[in-house]
């Protein structure tokens, strides 16, 4: 069964904003470090941004340029990724993943365990 469930995607225009929520449904999300990847049709899967377990270590992908902002809302059980300023690129399907690994955010999706089930970001011109 699922343990992370993403949502919050779908279409909008340059310049406009949306955001991601990843919730988790077996163990608590503070638990979890929580990394958010993107792929592309036709590309490699991304790393987009990750959170450590305390919140305190955001690392973010070379793309994001200060436009996305990950954070973590434990008591609502949720890890939220603020995306503004979306640009076309950023069309991609958005995938939450989770470790209970302890330790730095890792910026590889293989050092993630449990993924969501992607939720589809269309920016249009």
């Amino acid at each position: 069964q699922a343990q992370l469930v993403d949502s919050g995607g779908g279409l909008v225009q340059a310049g406009g904003s949306l955001r991601l929520s990843c919730a988790a449904s077996e163990h608590t999300i503070s638990s979890y470090v929580i990394g958010w990847f993107r792929q592309a049709p036709g590309k490699e899967r991304e790393f987009v941004a990750a959170i450590s377990r305390s919140g305190v270590n955001t690392p973010y992908g070379h793309f994001v340029k200060g436009r996305f902002a990950i954070s973590r809302d434990d008591a609502k059980n949720t890890v939220y990724l603020q995306m503004n300023s979306l640009k076309t690129e950023d069309t991609a399907v958005y995938y939450c993943a989770g470790t209970l690994v302890p330790g730095p955010p890792s910026v590889a999706s293989d050092q993630y365990e449990y993924w969501g089930q992607g939720t589809q970001v269309t920016v249009s011109s």
